[in-house]
């Protein structure tokens, strides 16, 4: 789309935090390779937010906070950690090729500094119960 007719107004998607890591994670989205995400539901529910649904289009945005795609969910799931599959880690476009590998790299993560701030909590952790919000989605087009 050229203009912002189609796109204005629907929800935002932002992948990580500005910086590296979402540069990396919007590229594998606009290159078709990233087609899955995970969340963790305590930061829906911190925040009060609405889980995502089946069919909902967002605005992906860059480090910029410029929108550069629209993607569309086709599948949300809530599943602890220990149910990941190596479907979905591989489908997150990160290179993974283990589910070991995507959960040390997500542990990383979700144990950082920024995500403990954003959730109000320095000692923030998660194991094998922690509940996730995964979710598969396809690239409707690039903006």
């Amino acid at each position: 789309m050229s203009d912002e007719s189609g796109w204005a107004g629907l929800p935002k998607a932002e992948f990580a935090f500005p910086g590296p890591l979402r540069d990396q994670l919007v590229t594998a989205i606009l290159d078709g390779v990233k087609t899955s995400t995970t969340g963790v539901l305590a930061e829906y529910e911190k925040y009060e937010e609405p889980l995502p649904v089946v069919g909902q289009r967002q605005v992906v945005v860059d480090s910029a906070d410029r929108p550069v795609a629209v993607i569309e969910l086709t599948e949300v799931r809530v599943a602890p950690l220990a149910e990941v599959d190596l479907q979905h880690a591989v489908d997150e476009g990160e290179g993974y090729t283990t589910v070991a590998e995507w959960r040390a790299g997500h542990e990383r993560f979700w144990h950082g500094a920024e995500v403990r701030e954003a959730m109000q909590d320095p000692e923030f952790t998660v194991d094998d119960t922690t509940q996730l919000v995964l979710e598969r989605f396809r690239l409707v087009e690039r903006i």
